[in-house]
Order: C-alpha cells, then structure tokens, then sequence
C-alpha cells in the first residue's frame, strides 16, 4: 500500500509547519506548527484540519518553536489522543513554550474585548494556558538514534539538526520507504548549537529553506553587534532587542558577555532579559550538557549575564529607567508579547535603537521593521519608528543556502523526491533550482493543502 504527504503548513510559507504521512488507515503528523506573519496565514490557525483530529495515530517534533509546536494544543483540544514523540530537550522546552504561548493568546483576546478591536464579540483566543497544560502528559521523550515506532510497524529516528536545544532531523521508515524531514537545521558555525547530523540514505527528502536564496555574511555576531552597542552607550540609548526566546536570546546574551569580557563593550552597559520565556530557557543550558558547545562554566555564566525580568511589575519598572541600556525580550518578530510594549515606548526616540536578531517572516512588525516602515501598528494605533533599526546578519539560527545544499550533498546516494519546504516563495524555489541543476536531484515545492507520494 502506498504512502503520501500531505502538506498541512510549511508549504508555501516559512511558518505552519504541519506534514501528514498516511499509510492506509494510518497516519503520522511530522510537526504541529502555529501560522504567523501574514493575516491570511494567521487565519489559517482558525481552519479546520482536512482530517480529524483523533484519526491521527501519534505525532513527531522536530523541535519546539512555535510555528513547528504551536498548534499542539488544538489539536489536543479537538480530539487527538495519540502519544506526541520528542527529543528530551524539546519536551522541557514546550513546557515552557505551549503553556506561554496560551497565556499570551488570552491576553490578547482580553486586550482586544477591553479596547474593542476585534471584529468578534468577545473575541477568543485560539486555545488557552489549561488546553496547553493540558496537552503535555501526552509528550513521550525519546533518545537521540533510538528507533522507536510510533505507529506499530512505522520506525522513526531522530537525529541532531543544530539549531536549538532538542532540534532533530526525523527518519521515518514505513511500507520500504524512507522519508527524511530535515526540521529546521542549523549552522555548523553556530556558537551555541553543534552542527547538524548528516542525513542518512533516503527515498524522500523534506528539506527546510528559510534562508534558501541567500548566504550569510563572513562577519560573526560579535563584530556586528559590537560596533552597534558601542554607538548606542555613546548616545546613552536604550536598544530594544526582539528575541526568539529559544535560541537566539541566548545567542546574543553569550555574545555580549565576550564583548564585555573583551573590553569592545564597556561592562557597565545593562543587560535586562525581559521574557520569563526565555529566562527559563537559558537555565536549560545547564540542565542539558553535552547538547550544545558551552561549557560548564560557560552556561552557568550564561544565567548571570543579564537581569533576568519575570514579573509583569518588574517589566513596569525596566520600563521607567533611562538609557543607556539593552532590553532582549519576546518574540523575535515582534509578533507579541512583552516586546511590544518596549518598542511602542522606545521607537519614537532617535537615540535609542531596535535590534532585529534573526529572520523576519513577511507580514511581521519585524519585517516590517527591517524594511524600513517608519510606522508600525502596536495595541491598535500607529507607532512612530525613530530609533535607528539595526537587522544582525549573522545571528540567525538557521543554515543558510550553501549550508543546506552541503548537508543534503552528504547524504549517501540519490533521494528519489526532494520536497523543498519552510521558506517563502522565493527562497524555496531558488534552492528548489539549485538542487536540481548542482545535486541532479528531483525537487519541487509543494502547494499547501497538496498531497504527493512519498
């Protein structure tokens, strides 16, 4: 009996990742991702799965990020009953990010009620704090080249991806064919994360492509963000931060304590880390040795190189102080969360400075940051943009094109299909071209809601 994909998200688009392999009456969902960015993706959260929900037998995590976690919950919600496999590091980090993510969904269906900026009477949130608590018991961590079968005869093991603490690449074997979904890989010159894994021999490929159409700089992190932080003490500015909680937080945290340590950065400038999130990431450093390039003494440093901010009443009174000083806080494309407030404080001010760390997805605050919008829209009214918009290049998580093209270059033999996925447009199908004429494989990018053999 054949097996398909069906392209649930991540087709199409660089958020939503949701793949559905079927077997005939089985399936398996490969991630379980939130749509961001773009209104229309975002309403894509509201639509119903074209399968329900509690015919799914199990699902399978790359990782915890939201746009591969985030619709967990929902699911959950609607009837799946299955087991959720995952690599130890990304079940304690979706402790973290599910019930978070809830939290926030609730606050702004309340914001929205109190200031009457939704369409809907009340307005809801998508799924709440309890659905994601409620969610977790069903978590099931596995062991890094463990083959474990979620599915009675279907084999699955995952294997380091890089990127972030627990990201993997996942190996399914069902029915004779070998299906290999990348997750989102990281850099091999990462400062935090070990390179990826390369792929073991497969049928099918799903390869990610977030940064499909481009390289990143030769620069490092600390001679980009050294050079910035200095102008800003200079002018006695406040830099406000947009941190993914999970990942580049940490990232910039490590690599401002170098540049302190090696005097390009005076050791006076404040640090505050304002995103309970990713406060309680970075403690997972410690707890999870052995899974990055930190060392003891570094991680441990790693949770005093900033104040970290819990409370919404701390949040206040970092809110209250005067520059110069540095405010890393969620999210990371500016789509939510405590950032926001800072930047509808901070931007109109020229002295100060917003630092964008990673990619923006289109149709996000930080996109639109990054193309220079002199106005973005926080809490339903227009924010003057003056701060100066500094975009890193070289601090994203992700591998870029050459990068992708050299892991997918190391797998033994030929895949019969590559599926290019997780990117927008443009950046699938330029590395959708580059695969077929430098690798001589087979490659396309599949339309969202599509199904293909695999």
């Amino acid at each position: 009996m054949s097996v398909s994909i069906t392209f649930l998200g991540g087709a199409d688009t660089v958020t939503g990742s949701k793949y559905l392999v079927r077997q005939g009456d089985q399936c398996l969902m490969v991630d379980c991702g939130l749509f961001q960015g773009y209104k229309q993706l975002r309403l894509r959260n509201w639509t119903p799965l074209p399968i329900a929900p509690n015919t799914v037998n199990a699902v399978v995590l790359t990782h915890a990020h939201l746009d591969h976690s985030g619709y967990l919950p929902l699911l959950v919600k609607e009837g799946f009953t299955g087991r959720v496999y995952v690599s130890p590091g990304t079940q304690d980090l979706c402790k973290i990010l599910l019930p978070d993510s809830g939290h926030i969904q609730e606050e702004d269906a309340a914001f929205a009620n109190r200031h009457g900026l939704s369409k809907h009477t009340p307005a809801l949130p998508l799924y709440s704090r309890q659905d994601a608590l409620d969610c977790l018991p069903q978590i099931k961590t596995m062991g890094l080249g463990k083959i474990f079968e979620p599915i009675p005869g279907w084999k699955v093991t995952l294997s380091t991806a890089g990127h972030i603490l627990g990201a993997c690449s996942v190996l399914l074997e069902v029915a004779g064919r070998r299906i290999i979904f990348s997750g989102d890989l990281g850099r091999p010159d990462d400062s935090l994360m070990y390179p990826p894994d390369p792929p073991p021999v497969a049928d099918t490929v799903l390869i990610e492509s977030t940064y499909g159409d481009r390289q990143h700089p030769p620069e490092d992190l600390m001679a980009e963000l050294g050079p910035a932080l200095h102008r800003l003490a200079a002018r006695g500015g406040v830099a406000v931060v947009p941190v993914f909680a999970v990942g580049r937080a940490q990232a910039v945290l490590h690599a401002i304590a170098q540049l302190k340590a090696s005097g390009q950065v005076q050791r006076s400038l404040p640090v505050f880390l304002d995103s309970p999130m990713a406060v309680h990431t970075t403690h997972l450093f410690e707890k999870h040795m052995g899974e990055h390039r930190l060392t003891a003494k570094e991680a441990h440093a790693l949770t005093h190189s900033a104040v970290m901010i819990n409370s919404t009443d701390e949040s206040r009174a970092l809110s209250a102080r005067h520059g110069p000083m540095v405010i890393l806080s969620a999210s990371g494309m500016a789509t939510g969360g405590r950032v926001l407030h800072h930047l509808e404080q901070r931007a109109g001010d020229h002295r100060n400075m917003i630092i964008l760390t990673g990619y923006q997805a289109p149709g996000t605050r930080g996109a639109k940051l990054a193309n220079g919008d002199k106005s973005i829209r926080i809490h339903g009214h227009d924010v003057d943009v003056k701060a100066e918009v500094v975009q890193l290049q070289s601090a994203s998580a992700h591998a870029d094109a050459d990068q992708l093209l050299n892991w997918l270059r190391s797998m033994p033999g030929r895949p019969d299909q590559v599926y290019v996925v997780h990117g927008d447009q443009k950046a699938s199908d330029t590395l959708r071209g580059r695969i077929e004429h430098e690798l001589d494989m087979r490659a396309m990018v599949p339309e969202h809601g599509s199904t293909w053999p695999s």
